[in-house]
């Protein structure tokens, strides 16, 4: 005979391994740090790629007046700008990523661990 509460508690972590699962499954292997540390290393290489591709797009937008002011601009000031804005732009994409990241692994490990107390409560259905 069927127990309709394990049918009931079987299709719901069937269900969660189908959706959710597989993605918590995956961030729920590593520790903490090394998620983390790990998605804001793509993150900060993500914004350093996009920061190249928009510089070069202005450069090459204002290409006629940056070969006119090159010889009159101090291009030790000039670099140090760039370089401000480029740790300015990685540094706020990075605390945003360690925050979005965090929040995610978090959730993940949370909703692990109703998974396995699922489980556990699945087995002890099966003992009984």
């Amino acid at each position: 005979m069927l127990n309709e509460k394990r049918v009931i508690l079987m299709t719901k972590m069937a269900s969660y391994e189908a959706n959710d699962g597989r993605k918590n499954v995956a961030i729920g292997n590593y520790f903490r740090s090394d998620y983390i540390g790990w998605q804001v290393l793509k993150s900060i290489i993500s914004a350093t790629i996009a920061f190249v591709v928009v510089f070069g797009m202005y450069v090459f937008y204002n290409f006629e007046t940056f070969m006119t002011d090159i010889y009159k601009m101090d291009l030790w000031e000039f670099a140090r700008n760039i370089l401000s804005y480029y740790l300015w732009t990685v540094g706020i994409y990075a605390v945003i990523s360690y925050i979005v990241y965090t929040v995610r692994y978090n959730a993940a490990v949370k909703s692990l661990k109703v998974y396995h107390m699922n489980l556990r409560r699945l087995a002890d259905m099966y003992k009984q």
